[in-house]
């Protein structure tokens, strides 16, 4: 199974944490990194805008994309939050596995 590196930016620290523990308790997601400090500037309503946030660095099985967007639509508070996925090409095959087996669904 692919392993996916999701991308997705929160407002604060707060709203990352709070997301992060979610798809990680869920299950949707091995582990995520949070990482503060960023600036984001981007096109909304015909505007430029620029925003501080914070970015979450989602590991997850390509299995589990589907399942791990619905959860960050439904508690993100963002019309519309980034969910960009990019699989990774390579990397530790133990790491990989981890993943994997962290991501199994359990249902």
């Amino acid at each position: 199974m692919p392993t996916l590196l999701v991308f997705c930016a929160c407002p604060d620290a707060v709203t990352a944490d709070r997301l992060a523990r979610a798809v990680v308790e869920a299950r949707l997601a091995a582990c995520v990194n949070v990482l503060p400090g960023i600036r984001s500037t981007y096109r909304w309503h015909e505007r430029v805008e620029q925003a501080d946030e914070v970015l979450l660095l989602i590991k997850t099985g390509a299995a589990r994309l589907d399942a791990l967007t619905r959860r960050l639509r439904e508690l993100h508070p963002y019309e519309l939050p980034e969910v960009l996925a990019v699989e990774a090409s390579a990397g530790l095959p133990e790491y990989l596995d981890w993943v994997a087996q962290q991501t199994r669904d359990h249902d």
